[in-house]
C-alpha cells in the first residue's frame, strides 16, 4: 500500500483502549521449558508487504535504539516499547554520561536539557517533529531488581515521553533484573544473566503488543511463518555492516498471512547488548524467546530483527546498539545515524514508510564543532585577554561580565560537507539563550550582536586569547536580533560572508556586540544545545 502515517489503526487503537479490560484477550496457559523455535532460517531478501503501521521495541542499548528510531521517525512510527533503558539522547555522545547518569544515578542526567535538545532538533530538522509524539503509545518496562539500568533512569524515559504527549504504560512493580522479560524466558526473574530472557510469571507480550496496537489476539501455541535471514550490508551506508557494527546478516520473521498479501503491521525487535546472534554463539536465542513471532501468527505482524555485531576494536566490544556515539556518530541519535539509517532502509524494504528516503533538499543544518567552541574575554581595547572558563557551568559568553571585561564567542562548524560545486544562495547561525544579565542590546542604546566570518580559523581552531582581536575575513556578516530566552537566527549571511565559507574546510564564526557595554549586561548561549549553521544552495 502506499505509506501515510495515518493509515495507522490510531482510531481502533485509541477506541479500544479506552474501553479497557473488557476487550482484553482471555489469559492463556503461560508457555514452559524452551522457546519453540521458529523453522530454519531461509536466506531471501526483503520485500514489500502491505503494512499499515511500523512500531519499534527492544530491551536495554536495544530499548535505547528503540526510541532513538520512533523520536527520530516519528513519521514512521506510531509508537514503541523498551524494556530497561532510558531517555532520548541520554548519552550526549560521552561513554562517561552513559554509564554515570543513563545507566547508574552516579550523575545526573539533565531531563530538561534532553527535552530542549529533541525539540532543538525537530525544529532543525534533524530529527521528525516532535508534535508527532502526542498520543502514541509507549510501553515501558523496569525491574526494581535492575542494577544494570537503575530504575530512576527508566522512570526518567517515562516523564520525557510524557513531556511531549505520549500515551505512556509503564511497568515498574516487578522485582525483575535487567531482561526481556517473556514467558518463554528460561531464566527466573529476579536474575541477570545470560540469555537475559526472563520469566516474571505474566505475558509481558501481550501487554506491550495490547498496548502499542489497541488489542491483541491470543497467540499461536507456536510459531508457522517464515524466517527470512537478509544481507544487512546493502542497507548500510557504504555497503559495510560491519563499519557501523552491524552484522552481515539481520532476520525477519514473516507470518503467512502477511506473505499472502493481507495488511499487517511492523515490529522492530531489537536485541540487548551480548544478545546478537553473532555474539559468542548466541544465535537465536533472543529471536525464538522474545515470544513475538507467536504473537506476529495471530495478528498479522512482520517482526524485523536487525542484529548489531562486537567491533574488534573497544568501541563496541558487547555488540550493543549505538546510543551513546560510538565509531564517532556524532548522528547516532537522529537523521544521519549509521544504524537508524540502515535500520529504516530494512524498514522501507518491507514497505513501511516511504520506499525512498524523504528528499533532502539543498539544505544543511551544520552543528557546531563542540571541542572547538568557546569564548574569550578582554578589555574594551583588546589587552589582558583571556579564554573565559565557565562555559562549562553556563554557556558561552556574550557582553560585558561582572567582572568588567568584554566577552566573545568562537563557533566552529565544519563546512566542508556543502556538496561540491552546488552555489551556496543562503545561510544564517543559530543560538540558544540559557541565562544572563541586563539587556546588553540596550547598553548602550542600539547596541547590536554581530557575526564576523573566517574563511578557516580565527588562529589555531581550538579557542585562544588572540581570537578576541584576530582579524575576521567578513566583519559583522550577520546581525543577531535581541531576544530574552529561547533559541534565535542570525540574519542571512551578508553575499561577502557566504564566500567566505570555507568549501573544504572550518569556517569560524565569532559573535560579539559592536559596541562595549557601560555597565554589567551579558548573555550566556546554551553550552548543551550546540548553535548551527543552516546553509541552503543551489
Amino acid at each position: 500500500m502506499r505509506w501515510s502515517r495515518a493509515a495507522r489503526f490510531r482510531p481502533l487503537a485509541v477506541l479500544l483502549l479506552l474501553l479497557g479490560a473488557a476487550l482484553a484477550p482471555p489469559a492463556v496457559a503461560a508457555p514452559t521449558g524452551a522457546a519453540a523455535a521458529v523453522p530454519p532460517a531461509v536466506p531471501g531478501e526483503l520485500r514489500p508487504y502491505d503494512i499499515t503501521g511500523v512500531y519499534s521495541a527492544g530491551v536495554s542499548s536495544g530499548g535505547y535504539l528503540a526510541t532513538q528510531l520512533h523520536v527520530a521517525y516519528s513519521g514512521t512510527f506510531g509508537g514503541s516499547a523498551a524494556f530497561a533503558s532510558g531517555p532520548y539522547g541520554c548519552a550526549r555522545g560521552s561513554l562517561n554520561t552513559a554509564l554515570n547518569a543513563c545507566m547508574d544515578t552516579l550523575q545526573d542526567l539533565g531531563l530538561d536539557q534532553l527535552e530542549r535538545t529533541a525539540r532543538d532538533w525537530s525544529a532543525q530538522g534533524l530529527i521528525d517533529p516532535v508534535a508527532n509524539l502526542s498520543g502514541d503509545p509507549v510501553y515501558l518496562f523496569s525491574g526494581t531488581g535492575d542494577t544494570t539500568v537503575r530504575q530512576p533512569v527508566s522512570d526518567a524515559l517515562a516523564t520525557w515521553y510524557g513531556r511531549f504527549g505520549a500515551r505512556v504504560r509503564y511497568e515498574d512493580q516487578v522485582a525483575a533484573g535487567h531482561a526481556w522479560i517473556s514467558p518463554r524466558g528460561p531464566n527466573s526473574c529476579s536474575v541477570t544473566q545470560k540469555p537475559w530472557l526472563n520469566d516474571c510469571g505474566f505475558d509481558a507480550e501481550r501487554d506491550l503488543l495490547g498496548h502499542l496496537l489497541g488489542t491483541v489476539t491470543a497467540p499461536a501455541a507456536a510459531p508457522g511463518g517464515s524466517l527470512i535471514a537478509f544481507d544487512q550490508n546493502r542497507y548500510a551506508t557504504g555497503g559495510r555492516a560491519a563499519a557501523h557494527s552491524l552484522d552481515e546478516t539481520g532476520y525477519a520473521y514473516v507470518p503467512t498471512a502477511c506473505a499472502d498479501g493481507a495488511p499487517c503491521t511492523l515490529l522492530v525487535a531489537l536485541h540487548g547488548c551480548k544478545q546478537g546472534y553473532a555474539y559468542q554463539g548466541f544465535g537465536r536465542q533472543f529471536i525464538d524467546g522474545a515470544y513475538l513471532n507467536e504473537y506476529a501468527d495471530t495478528n498479522r505482524m512482520v517482526v524485523l530483527y536487525p542484529q548489531a555485531v562486537p567491533t574488534a576494536t573497544l568501541d563496541n566490544p558487547n555488540g550493543c546498539w549505538n546510543w551513546w556515539g560510538y565509531l564517532g556518530d556524532t548522528a547516532h541519535a537522529r537523521h544521519g545515524g549509521g544504524q537508524i539509517e540502515a535500520v529504516m532502509g530494512m524498514v522501507r524494504a518491507l514497505g513501511g514508510g516511504p520506499t525512498t528516503p524523504p528528499p533532502a533538499g539543498n539544505r544543511l543544518v551544520l552543528p557546531s564543532v563542540d571541542a572547538e567552541d568557546g569564548y574569550v574575554k578582554a578589555a574594551a581595547d583588546g589587552t589582558g585577554a583571556s579564554v573565559g572558563t565557565l562555559e562549562g557551568s553556563y554557556g558561552q559568553a556574550v557582553g560585558r561580565g561582572s567582572d568588567g571585561r568584554y566577552n566573545r564567542t568562537l563557533l566552529s562548524f565544519d563546512t566542508s560537507r556543502i556538496p561540491a560545486g552546488a552555489r551556496v544562495t543562503r545561510a544564517y547561525v543559530t543560538v540558544t539563550r540559557s541565562s544572563g544579565s541586563g539587556d546588553p542590546w540596550a547598553s548602550p542604546a542600539g547596541n547590536r550582536l554581530v557575526a564576523d566570518v573566517r574563511t578557516g580559523c580565527f588562529g589555531g581552531c581550538g579557542v585562544e586569547a588572540a581570537d578576541w582581536t584576530a582579524a575576521p575575513t567578513v566583519a559583522g556578516a550577520a546581525v543577531v536580533t535581541p531576544f530574552s530566552s529561547g533559541s534565535a537566527a542570525s540574519s542571512d549571511l551578508s553575499p561577502a560572508g557566504l564566500q567566505a565559507l570555507h568549501r573544504t574546510g572550518t569556517t569560524q564564526v565569532r559573535l560579539r556586540f559592536e559596541a562595549p557595554q557601560t555597565s554589567t549586561a551579558y548573555l550566556f548561549l546554551n553550552h548543551g544545545t550546540r548553535a548551527t549553521l543552516t546553509v541552503e544552495y543551489e
